[in-house]
C-alpha cells in the first residue's frame, strides 16, 4: 500500500504552509490529528476529507497561502539534496514519529494525559460534533453513564482539569469527571469558571468512556451561594460565542508593546529614560510641552493640545536614516509578486532604488507613477515598502481642498488638530516610512488658504516638515515618497520636478488574458474558498471577456469580472446541489452584461 502522504506535503500540494508564528505544541497536534485520520482510513484519505481538513486551519488562521516560485523552489532543493541528507532527515522524521508514539503509550498507561497536553485545537471529529459544537470532552467512569444534563463547576481547571457535578443522589453527592481534552481558545474560560466557583450546566453526549460537552450554561448553584443570574448568564454566552468565531493569535510575546503614552506621569518617566532616543529638537520640544501641559492653573486647552501633541511624538520610533543594501533579486521577486508583466517599469523602479546599496541613504527622488487606473501603481507603491522594510501610510490628494489637512491647525483654537502627515507618522509609529500620496494630479487646487500642493514641496525635499499643530519640525531623512498619477501633464512643475516619473502603460489583450487566467480568477477563488474545479472559465470565455472590457484600462474591471462569475458559480452549487461550474463564452458573456 501506498505510504499516505505526510501533512507538509499536503499543504505544499495545495500552496499552503503552516503560519509562521503557530506554537510548536499547535503544530505537534495537527500533525497527530493528520497521521489518526491517516491510520484510520488505512492511507486511503478522500479528497472530501483533505479538503474538509484545510477549510480547519485556514479557518483558525493556521495556514498561509505561499507563493508558487518559492515552493517550486524548495520542491527543486529538496530533489537535488545530498541523498545522505535526505536519509538523514528521514531517520529524523521517523524517529520523532516513534517517541510520539512511546509518549501517548506512555500517558495511557498513567491514566490520562498531563495538563499541558489537553488543551488543543478542536477540528469537527464527525457530522454530529460539528453540529452540536463540540469544545469539551471529559473522561465518563468505567460502566458508568453521565447524564444528558450535569450541573456543577470546575476544579482549579490549571491543576486538577475535572468537572464536579451534582449525581442526583442524597445529600448532594457530588461526582467527578476528569479532562480529556478541550479546545485551547476555551482555557482561560474554563479556568475563569474555575476561580470564580460559577456553577453551570454542561448539555452533552456520551460516546463509549468519553462525555462530548456541546453547551454550557450559568446556573443557580444546588445550595445557597454565588453565581450568576440571568444577564451575567447572557455575557457568558456572549462569551462563547466570540471564542467559538475566533481564530487563535499571535503569541503575546511575538506583538510588539505599542504603548500609548497618554498619561503625564508615563511620558516624564519616558523622558526620564529614553530621551537620548529623540533628535534633539524634539527633545527639547518634548520638555516645553510638559512644562504646558503639567502646569497647574493653565488653559485647559493648552494642557490638552500640549499632552496630545507629547503622547503622538513620543510614540514615534526615531530611526536612523541609514539603510541597509536591498537585495536586487528579492526586489524583483516581490514586485513580481504584486503584478504580471510591466517588466520596464519593474526594472526601472529597482534601477531608481538600487543607489541604497551605495550610499545607505534613501534616493534624492522619489517616485511618480503615472498611468491609467487599474494597472498596479499602488501595488508597486506598497512593494517598494516591503523591499525597503519600513511601513506605509496612504492619503489621498483628490480629497485634500485645504493646506491645513496636511499641515495641522494652530492650537489657538480648542477643535485643533494634526495634519494628516503628522497623523500618518503616529499611526505607522515610525520615522522611516513610505508615502504614498495618491491622485497627485488632482492637489493642485489653488483656494484662498494657499495650494495643497505647495504643502509637500518641503516634505519632498528632505528638509523636514513642520505641522502647525505639533509647533515642531520632524526630520523627514527616512521619509520616501511615492505618487500616483492618472495624468502627469495636470501636477505642476515644481512638483514634478522632485520626482523620477515612470510611465506606467496599460497592459495589452494578451497580458490582460493571462492576469485574468493565472491571477485574477485563482486570486478570487481562493478568497472565496472555492477550489479551482468548482468555477472553470473555458478559453473563449477568457477570449470573450478580454473583448467585452477592451475598452476599460487596467485589469479592475477583470477582478470584477471574475469575482461576478464565481459568485455565480458558488451560488449554483450551493442551490442545485451540483459539484462544478464552467462557463463558455456565451454564458460568461450573458451573465457579465446582465
Amino acid at each position: 500500500m501506498e505510504k499516505p502522504k505526510t501533512i507538509e506535503e499536503v499543504l505544499s500540494e495545495n500552496g499552503l504552509a503552516f503560519s509562521p508564528n503557530m506554537e510548536d505544541h499547535y503544530m505537534t497536534e495537527l500533525e497527530g490529528i493528520w497521521n489518526d485520520a491517516c491510520a484510520e482510513s488505512g492511507g486511503e484519505v478522500t479528497d472530501a476529507q483533505v479538503d474538509e481538513y484545510l477549510d480547519v486551519l485556514k479557518k483558525m488562521g493556521l495556514v498561509i497561502p505561499v507563493h508558487k516560485e518559492e515552493l517550486d523552489r524548495e520542491k527543486k532543493k529538496y530533489q537535488t539534496m545530498d541523498p545522505e541528507i535526505l536519509k538523514l532527515r528521514h531517520a529524523t522524521a521517523e524517529a520523532r514519529r516513534r517517541d510520539a508514539e512511546a509518549e501517548r503509550a506512555e500517558l495511557e498507561k498513567k491514566g490520562g494525559p498531563n495538563p499541558e497536553q489537553v488543551f488543543r485545537i478542536f477540528p469537527p471529529q464527525n457530522e454530529k460534533d460539528m453540529k452540536h459544537k463540540v469544545f469539551l470532552i471529559l473522561q465518563a467512569p468505567d460502566g458508568g453513564e453521565v447524564p444528558h444534563h450535569i450541573a456543577g463547576g470546575f476544579t482549579n481547571p490549571e491543576r486538577s482539569l475535572a468537572f464536579e457535578y451534582y449525581d442526583g443522589g442524597p445529600k448532594f453527592h457530588m461526582s467527578s469527571l476528569n479532562m480529556d481534552s478541550a479546545d485551547i481558545r476555551f482555557r482561560k474560560m474554563f479556568s475563569w469558571l474555575g476561580l470564580h466557583h460559577i456553577s453551570v450546566r454542561l448539555s452533552g453526549n456520551q460516546d463509549g468512556d468519553l462525555f462530548y460537552v456541546y453547551r454550557i450554561k450559568a446556573v443557580a448553584p444546588p445550595q445557597d451561594g454565588g453565581g450568576l443570574t440571568t444577564i451575567e448568564d447572557n455575557f457568558l454566552q456572549y462569551m462563547i460565542e466570540r471564542l467559538r468565531t475566533s481564530i487563535l493569535q499571535a503569541a503575546e510575546e511575538e506583538v510588539p508593546d505599542q504603548m500609548a503614552m497618554s498619561d503625564l506621569p508615563d511620558i516624564i518617566n519616558f523622558m526620564d529614560c529614553c530621551a537620548d532616543t529623540l533628535p534633539a529638537n524634539i527633545r527639547q520640544w518634548a520638555r516645553k510641552n510638559i512644562i504646558t501641559a503639567g502646569q497647574e492653573g493653565g488653559n485647559p486647552d493648552e494642557k490638552r493640545h500640549a499632552k496630545r501633541a507629547l503622547s503622538m511624538m513620543l510614540n514615534i520610533r526615531w530611526k536612523s536614516s541609514y539603510f541597509d543594501p536591498i537585495d536586487p533579486v528579492g526586489a524583483r521577486r516581490i514586485l513580481d509578486e504584486e503584478l504580471y508583466g510591466l517588466e520596464k517599469v519593474k526594472q526601472r523602479v529597482i534601477e531608481t532604488i538600487i543607489q541604497i546599496n551605495r550610499t545607505h541613504t534613501l534616493p534624492s527622488y522619489g517616485l511618480l507613477l503615472a498611468g491609467p487606473a487599474g494597472t498596479g501603481k499602488s501595488q508597486i507603491a506598497y512593494a517598494v515598502a516591503r523591499i525597503l522594510k519600513i511601513p506605509s501610510a496612504v492619503f489621498d490628494m483628490s480629497t485634500v481642498r485645504d493646506p491645513e489637512a496636511l499641515t495641522g491647525t494652530s492650537r489657538i483654537y480648542s477643535n485643533a488638530r494634526p495634519g494628516r502627515i503628522m497623523e500618518a507618522f503616529a499611526a505607522t509609529g515610525s520615522s522611516n516610512i513610505v508615502f504614498v500620496i495618491n491622485e497627485l494630479d488632482k492637489a493642485d487646487n489653488e483656494n484662498q488658504n494657499g495650494n495643497p500642493a505647495d504643502t509637500l514641496l518641503t516634505l519632498l525635499d528632505n528638509l523636514g516638515f513642520t505641522d502647525n499643530y505639533m509647533e515642531c519640525q520632524i526630520p523627514t531623512g527616512g521619509v520616501y515618497p511615492i505618487a500616483t498619477a492618472n495624468d502627469k501633464n495636470r501636477i505642476s512643475e515644481p512638483l514634478i520636478s522632485r520626482f523620477a516619473v515612470i510611465d506606467i502603460p496599460d497592459y495589452t489583450g494578451d497580458e490582460k488574458k493571462i492576469i485574468f487566467r493565472d491571477y485574477s480568477l485563482p486570486k478570487v477563488l481562493r478568497r472565496m474558498g472555492m477550489r479551482k474545479e468548482e468555477c472553470t472559465v473555458t478559453p473563449d470565455a477568457v477570449d470573450a471577456i478580454i473583448d467585452l472590457y477592451k475598452g476599460r484600462p487596467g485589469c479592475r474591471d477583470l477582478e470584477q469580472a471574475a469575482e461576478h462569475l464565481a459568485g455565480n458559480a458558488l451560488y449554483e452549487i450551493e442551490t442545485e446541489h451540483i459539484s462544478e461550474v464552467t462557463f463558455d463564452a456565451e454564458k460568461a458573456v450573458r451573465l457579465l452584461r446582465g
